[in-house]
């Protein structure tokens, strides 16, 4: 989907659905704003649900001061407007208040973004703006003061967050790349102590966006291949909106045969894939004209190393995040569901992805169907697109399910005779 061709009433409301949907805001929080080629500011109006927006809603706010629409512009708009005079970059501006970065608002601490790569290339550095009445011009100076330093994305003392970007998307995608974070982070330090990672691992994370493969020409695409190319963004979409990654995060492949499989783009906003956006792999070749998953090497090895796999995922769950940021093992011995379709489960190095895919493939034998890389990611097996999902699903609300535990008293396993009934009843490979 091309947002640039939409009006910037329509992204308003688009964006604000996203927002309110996923729970980042309350009926009454939260406002957007796009600044338009002609210097108009186009801004979501006051009190009136977040939850029933249309485009008729939207207010426009003239270069000489005038207001158009059916509704008075949110009470917060003069820190939108001095946003956009102090730097004249920025084009879009998002303000909530979610849960987690709330929760930091109001303790007066930054959220860490060196726990995982992509945080610190989204948010970059992030300010710290002093508590100011909402909607008055105190807030407002305080917000462009951090805006001036350079910062793009700032929490504000007891109230939430304010980023501005070159387009809404890009400032959606910052907001719920650090919310993600905020809530990993608060998970962490429940249970385990977070680690970071150092400078000099995440520029090198940094150099391994883009894959440099040569390209085929897909003239024609089988029944059997369009099929997948659908069922795998259902199942994408249906990932995303269960926020077990963000909207440019997550990676789903699935084999088509024993030299080829399909891929997830690089960079597509997740909500809204389609089948046609979706890249081919044969061999050591890329359909033409797109981008694959920089992970792509390493689903190419596993397919090749490991017959009994046909579906992978390789995603950022807030909660199994929470193990991989940290020293506590994730235990699958909780329920018998989870150790069937878990079993054991591996923590690897940061990069070995990257560094060493023949040597991370191997792990992923028919017992060892999960494995977390630290301070990255977690790579999800299976026979079938629908089988890799559902172990997905299973582990993130087993990591959910332990650390909400953890402040109730001790884990109890299941036992070593218990865990052999188990795989005695359900044909399990020892």
């Amino acid at each position: 989907m091309n947002l640039s061709m939409l009006h910037p009433a329509d992204q308003l409301v688009m964006f604000m659905e996203r927002i309110y949907g996923y729970g980042m805001t309350t009926t009454s929080g939260g406002n957007l704003s796009i600044l338009d080629d002609n210097g108009d500011i186009w801004i979501t109006p006051g009190s009136i649900d977040k939850g029933s927006l249309t485009r008729n809603d939207m207010v426009c706010i003239k270069p000489d001061g005038t207001i158009v629409g059916n509704h008075k512009p949110s009470s917060e708009y003069p820190f939108h407007q001095h946003i956009y005079k102090t730097r004249p970059d920025i084009k879009a501006v998002l303000h909530a208040h979610p849960p987690a970065l709330v929760a930091f608002s109001i303790v007066r601490k930054l959220p860490n973004t060196s726990l995982i790569p992509n945080v610190k290339f989204s948010c970059g550095e992030i300010g710290m703006a002093k508590y100011g009445l909402p909607g008055s011009q105190d807030l407002g100076d305080k917000i462009s003061l951090e805006f001036d330093k350079g910062f793009n994305t700032v929490i504000l003392e007891n109230h939430g967050v304010v980023i501005g970007a070159k387009s809404m998307f890009d400032a959606f995608k910052s907001f719920e790349t650090l919310d993600f974070s905020a809530r990993l982070e608060i998970d962490a330090n429940n249970f385990g102590t977070p680690h970071s990672l150092t400078p000099e691992q995440i520029e090198w994370y940094k150099s391994r966006q883009y894959v440099d493969m040569d390209e085929f020409v897909a003239n024609k695409i089988t029944s059997v291949e369009k099929q997948a190319r659908a069922d795998m963004c259902k199942f994408i979409k249906r990932a995303y909106n269960q926020q077990l990654f963000t909207s440019t995060q997550g990676t789903f492949s699935q084999r088509i045969d024993e030299d080829s499989f399909i891929i997830t783009p690089s960079g597509s906003d997740r909500k809204y894939i389609e089948p046609e956006d979706i890249v081919k792999i044969r061999g050591s070749y890329k359909e033409m004209g797109k981008i694959p998953s920089r992970s792509v090497e390493l689903h190419r090895e596993i397919y090749r190393q490991q017959p009994h796999v046909n579906s992978i995922i390789i995603a950022h769950p807030p909660c199994l995040m929470s193990f991989a940021v940290t020293d506590e093992p994730l235990d699958s011995r909780t329920i018998p569901e989870s150790y069937i379709l878990m079993r054991t489960i591996p923590k690897l190095d940061f990069g070995d992805n990257y560094l060493k895919p023949k040597e991370t493939a191997a792990v992923f034998t028919q017992n060892t169907p999960i494995g977390i890389i630290k301070n990255d990611c977690v790579i999800v097996t299976g026979d079938s697109l629908l089988n890799a999902f559902d172990r997905l699903e299973v582990a993130e609300y087993s990591a959910r399910a332990i650390i909400a535990a953890k402040g109730l008293g001790e884990v109890v396993a299941i036992n070593d005779e218990e865990i052999d009934d188990i795989i005695e009843a359900f044909g399990l490979v020892k």
